[in-house]
């Protein structure tokens, strides 16, 4: 039997006022109050209850059952407040999926979609961590894979996903540099020398006996169903898997953005859920999940990635979060991105000194402040209250207003990793709302940072933002829509 595997990547963009934790009115997302509100309603929603025609009656059918998906941390939080029974039926779909297949089609996601090859490797490590402890505590389960925002890899991301026993994650074929043939020689991954039907094995770089599987998903399929609505018809869709079928140990399978289906492409969530539950079922298909397939083939071939870190949208590999690469969002032409550089330097301006008062305090109030801020997700996700999380920490009993303390530099924490989330630099203008949001946990993070006595660095913050100069009469530059925020 022939297998294929679908994946969606969902998230959205963080869009809660740092200070309140309640999303404002977006206007361009009319009739809808936000965003998150309307894709809910083009796209979670349906896919979770969709409706298929059939001659007996209509058939509810759950899509998450039947791909393999990550949902992003602070997305999957909104889900279960705002719509708790949505985010049953997707956590309910996970365990149906290791009822059919042995293993769950959900996978995490590091926890804050920043681009992780960028950040320091003290960062890099609390967002995987924050990142597998928020999918234990929503699937009850620890996740055998993780989505990496943007597919963004560097071999110090994969060395800690190793480390934290991560077993596999995707990526897109051109972050390849090279792979081992059957005879052991290296081979240059030139196009279309990667099999994306196989996994590989990447090992750590100094502890060759320890791996994580990467899937290389197939390229054009890919491209098919999120920029040419190949999902619009089941027909097609499978037609796309079953073109590139090959050897009975081999998997097709491609990933998207989940929102793909029927968010950016109407109705194409119906198109999913026929040839899901229908139409595979019609011509003997095996829909499965990496999971499932690894524990039967694991990978017998190494590989190498592209050195100094890569992703699966931007062509210069990770440029497009730190400079004018010309990757964009269309529509503008003659529009500069020269924005980004000053944008990133402003925010670690304003990083090194968090950091640098996170430690010197955090030392006199917790046992060890840097292993407390991996711990402190427990908080972040409800699992735990404050007091109770800081026993575990604090060497000796805390005052309240050492409480006080503490979890101001915690927040200051959360706020400076929220800083670098990448739809801040993804979009085309220093004042499009991703970046204003930003904008927005980089004050809050400063906020913390005066209220804590730290060093005082809102003029050099200030100043590179001035340097992020908007392609807008209105909008001057990034100090100046600073200022309209605070």
């Amino acid at each position: 039997m022939s297998r294929i595997v679908i994946h969606g990547h969902f998230y959205q963009p963080p869009r809660e006022d740092p200070w309140t934790g309640e999303i404002p009115r977006q206007a361009d997302a009319a009739p809808f109050h936000d965003w998150n509100e309307r894709v809910y309603f083009e796209a979670y929603r349906p896919n979770a209850f969709c409706s298929i025609p059939m001659p007996r009656g209509p058939r509810i059918v759950n899509n998450f059952e039947r791909i393999s998906f990550n949902v992003g941390p602070t997305l999957m939080s909104w889900l279960e407040q705002r719509h708790p029974e949505t985010h049953m039926r997707i956590v309910e779909a996970d365990q149906k999926s290791i009822d059919r297949t042995g293993h769950g089609n959900a996978i995490a996601q590091a926890f804050h979609h920043s681009i992780l090859p960028l950040a320091s490797g003290r960062d890099i490590r609390t967002e995987i961590r924050w990142g597998l402890a928020d999918f234990r505590h929503r699937f009850g389960r620890d996740a055998e894979g993780i989505w990496l925002p943007e597919t963004a890899a560097s071999t110090e991301v994969l060395r800690v996903l190793i480390e934290e026993g991560v077993g596999f994650t995707i990526m897109a074929p051109w972050q390849a540099e090279s792979w081992q043939d059957e005879d052991g020689a290296w081979q240059a991954a030139t196009t279309g020398t990667i099999d994306p039907r196989r996994p590989y094995r990447f090992s750590h770089p100094d502890q060759p006996d320890r791996s994580v599987a990467i899937f290389f998903y197939d390229g054009s399929i890919a491209q098919a169903i999120a920029f040419e609505r190949a999902g619009s018809s089941a027909e097609r869709f499978l037609d796309l898997f079953e073109g590139k079928f090959g050897r009975f140990d081999q998997v097709v399978h491609a990933a998207t953005d989940g929102e793909t289906y029927g968010h950016h492409h109407k109705f194409t969530d119906l198109g999913l859920a026929y040839a899901l539950f229908v139409e595979a079922d019609r011509r003997g298909l095996e829909i499965t999940n990496y999971a499932s397939y690894l524990e039967r083939f694991p990978p017998a071939s190494e590989v190498r990635l592209v050195p100094g870190g890569s992703s699966w949208s931007c062509m210069h590999g990770i440029e497009r979060w730190r400079s004018d690469c010309g990757c964009h969002t269309g529509g503008h032409p003659g529009w500069s991105q020269a924005w980004r550089s000053p944008l990133r330097r402003a925010f670690d301006i304003v990083k090194a000194a968090a950091d640098a008062t996170f430690e010197s305090q955090g030392g006199d109030l917790l046992a060890d402040p840097w292993r407390a801020r991996n711990g402190y997700i427990d908080v972040i996700a409800g699992r735990e209250d404050l007091s109770k999380f800081l026993t575990g920490f604090a060497p000796q009993p805390l005052d309240e207003d050492a409480v006080a303390r503490t979890k101001k530099l915690l927040e200051m924490q959360r706020f400076a990793l929220a800083m670098y989330t990448s739809c801040g630099w993804f979009f085309n203008d220093v004042s499009g709302i991703e970046t204003v949001q930003v904008m927005r946990y980089a004050a809050r993070t400063l906020e913390l940072l005066d209220d804590l006595g730290g060093r005082s660095v809102r003029t050099d913050f200030l100043d590179a933002l001035g340097d992020a100069r908007s392609n807008l009469p209105g909008h001057a530059d990034g100090a100046q829509i600073y200022a309209g925020i605070t």
